[in-house]
């Protein structure tokens, strides 16, 4: 199928990784008894079933700051306990308080960021702007306190480290404690420590600065169509998605509308037979947050790249990359380009052919063109119809957004025993929020999952997985609750939404995220669910993904939204034998952005032009003039939006060959189906989160190491046997 990134976090994954806890329901540590002099619902402890639920209902966007003044005076309070302790530093009176320090800090964090995400409207940009500097300047305090990081080295140099005492999860969480810390820089001196908090506040400005300048230009650049006539081409689900964002939009342009989001941009590529306005629109896209305005992004990365640099420096690594990397599977680098560069070039090759192919048409049919950038999803579909007759407007009828999130569901009940119930009552952020209630096959809760379907104005675009408060058990068990969120158009009323098959995939991938989160069964929650390092993180959703083209779900949730008749055999054949067409697209645009993204975190202290650099750099390595990056760096949030993907969109690739080698599994068990085949990837990767070294939970799943081959084989690459 085909390989989309996606994204796990909120647009600020530098908060949601300040704090030491989960977004618990339950007090807050002790030392933290000092009475706040705010009183807020956005400071209390979530009440309410399951645990307690997010009190939706009473934020009041302008308490927000001075709640979170109050939090993180709470949470230095927890933090000042630990470290003021008088007793010897053991395992529970530091590691284990570190966990349950800062819940009202998490939990606030944890409403605030959908906000910033999802409702980005009204006074949020600002908000946003004065609380995401105080939250780097709290983490480096903690990070920063002599007094905790004693206590910490003492546990981690203490004799149970070694001698049995302490269990794998329990040894992991104090090494992987200890060397945060020093990545952190505990151990540089007062005015190193100073000039550090400087740059990661500077940091912190310009990140949110990044993201709402490409907010804005998503949300003012919208092209609108008055004339039919200039329809031609686009299927009905397409146009009625577009009179709907005109309507949203009031028609203030005229009757159908195409905003500025991968979601609208998409769709109106592949099929509209407009040429000029495919460009128009192509070109409004790909050139957000590089528009030489005030939401202009290219200073902000030139500072940000400079910061980043020197901090690496500072921390004593040789660059960005280096420093990021360390806690990752790939450990340096270099190993992460060496396995881009081995399936670079033959995704260049692919793309070559791809290219003839269909200046083949555009010749045929007299166009008279040259393919440009803004032909290729239009041109890749002729080809597609012409080499495979698979129409994918053909599909799209059968493809109802509602039977999709059944069908995930339901794969989820068939593989790990869990079950669904939307419930009514629960505090939700916005009227298009659903809550269901998860349950595992004897019955016991285990989550609430959130789903955040649509489009609308302020939320980001594309699709993304979050969680409100992660799985934990110290002592008293407290439940997950996690979401998806994703932008889709919504239809006429009663109607109905049909949604493309790349849509359909990206919904089987960041549920996958959010199953990830469900089937957690860890002690701590800094070790649970979705918290594992960064090139693994993809893993169990993008395996997530297959369940989508199973015959068990076409069969019975791919319905025509007319008829009720399911997707026909032969309709189901010809995807089947196109599932690795348009692979040089896909992996060109994106190992673009991953190696621009690597190269760019490699360069050292040297000034850059994010422009020129793009420009000189995919001229290096041989880009195609067809393509273009799928993330434009001006508009690259996944490494400019928090330091979260920054020398890390490579792992997407990385745990995509982790991916392929072990859906080759389930192949060869003859079902995606198989119980013994899903009891072990639940046990080994889903459920274990990061209690034991991912290669290792890998290898127990496989039998062995991964064999990059599969990667290859997955995407129809051919293998040098060597």
């Amino acid at each position: 199928m085909t390989h989309v990134p996606r994204c796990i976090f909120t647009a600020l994954t530098l908060a949601v990784a300040i704090t030491f806890s989960s977004q618990s329901t339950f007090g807050q540590a002790a030392g933290a008894a000092k009475k706040m002099e705010f009183d807020s619902p956005l400071l209390k402890p979530w009440t309410g079933p399951y645990g307690g639920v997010p009190p939706w209902n009473l934020v009041r966007s302008d308490e927000f700051i001075a709640a979170f003044d109050a939090a993180i005076e709470s949470s230095t309070s927890d933090i000042k306990a630990i470290a003021d302790n008088s007793d010897k530093p053991d395992f529970e009176n530091t590691i284990v308080a570190m966990e349950r320090a800062g819940r009202t800090l998490s939990r606030l964090e944890a409403m605030f960021f959908v906000y910033a995400s999802n409702l980005n409207v009204g006074p949020i940009p600002d908000i946003e702007k004065v609380v995401v500097p105080k939250l780097s300047e709290h983490a480096d305090s903690i990070y920063q306190n002599k007094q905790l990081f004693s206590r910490i080295s003492a546990v981690f140099d203490s004799p149970a480290m070694k001698d049995g005492t302490f269990d794998l999860a329990q040894r992991r969480l104090v090494d992987d404690t200890y060397k945060t810390f020093l990545r952190k820089g505990a151990k540089l001196n007062s005015s190193e420590k100073a000039k550090l908090s400087q740059m990661n506040t500077r940091l912190a400005r310009l990140f949110t600065d990044f993201s709402q300048n490409v907010l804005a230009d998503e949300k003012g650049y919208v092209t609108w169509i008055k004339d039919k006539s200039e329809l031609g081409g686009l299927p009905d689900s397409v146009i009625a998605a577009m009179s709907s964002a005109a309507s949203d939009r009031n028609s203030k342009g005229g009757d159908w509308a195409i905003t500025n989001t991968r979601s609208s941009m998409d769709p109106f590529l592949t099929y509209s037979s407009n040429r000029p306005l495919r460009e128009k629109v192509w070109r409004n896209y790909y050139s957000r947050g590089d528009n030489g305005d005030k939401y202009d992004n290219n200073k902000i990365i030139a500072e940000i790249l400079k910061i980043r640099a020197a901090r690496a420096k500072l921390l004593g690594y040789e660059t960005h990359a280096h420093w990021r990397m360390e806690p990752t599977m790939a450990k340096k680098p270099q190993a992460a380009m060496e396995l881009m560069m081995k399936v670079w070039p033959k995704a260049l090759a692919r793309v070559r052919e791809e290219v003839a192919d269909m200046q083949a048409i555009a010749d045929q049919e007299g166009a008279k063109i040259k393919i440009e950038p803004w032909d290729y999803r239009y041109y890749a579909e002729k080809v597609r119809k012409e080499k495979y007759d698979l129409d994918f407007n053909e599909v799209k009828p059968y493809l109802q957004l509602e039977k999709l999130s059944e069908a995930m569901m339901w794969a989820a009940t068939q593989l790990y025993g869990l079950h669904f119930k939307q419930l009514s009552g629960i505090p939700v952020f916005h009227p298009d929020v659903t809550v269901w209630e998860v349950t595992d096959a004897d019955g016991k809760h285990v989550g609430l999952w959130y789903l955040d379907p649509y489009a609308r104005e302020g939320k980001r675009s594309g699709a993304w997985m979050t969680d409100y408060r992660a799985q934990e058990n110290m002592g008293k068990p407290i439940t997950t609750i996690v979401s998806n969120n994703s932008n889709f158009v919504k239809g006429k009323p009663g109607e109905p939404v049909l949604i493309s098959w790349d849509d359909a995939v990206t919904m089987f991938h960041e549920f996958g995220h959010a199953l990830h989160g469900l089937c957690s069964d860890c002690n701590y929650p800094t070790q649970s669910g979705t918290s594992v390092a960064r090139d693994y993180v993809e893993f169990p959703s993008q395996i997530n993904e297959h369940w989508l083209s199973t015959p068990e779900v076409l069969a019975n949730f791919a319905v025509h939204y007319q008829t009720g008749e399911p997707i026909p055999k032969e309709l189901l054949d010809k995807i089947e034998k196109a599932s690795t067409f348009n692979q040089g697209f896909q992996t060109v645009e994106y190992l673009a952005s991953a190696l621009i993204d690597m190269k760019l975190h490699l360069a050292g202290d040297v000034a850059i032009d994010p422009d020129q650099f793009e420009r000189e750099t995919l001229a290096e390595l041989g880009m195609p003039k067809e393509i273009v990056m799928r993330h434009r760096t001006p508009q690259f949030n996944h490494i400019f939006a928090s330091d979260g993907y920054s020398a890390g969109y490579y792992s997407y690739l990385w745990s995509d060959a982790l991916t392929a080698d072990a859906a080759e599994v389930f192949e060869d068990s003859g079902t995606y189906y198989d119980k013994e085949v899903a009891k072990s990837l639940y046990d080994n990767i889903f459920s274990v989160g990061d209690t034991i070294d991912p290669a290792e939970g890998f290898r127990r799943f496989r039998g062995r190491d991964v064999d990059t081959k599969a990667l290859l084989r997955k995407r129809g690459f051919p293998i040098d046997e060597k």
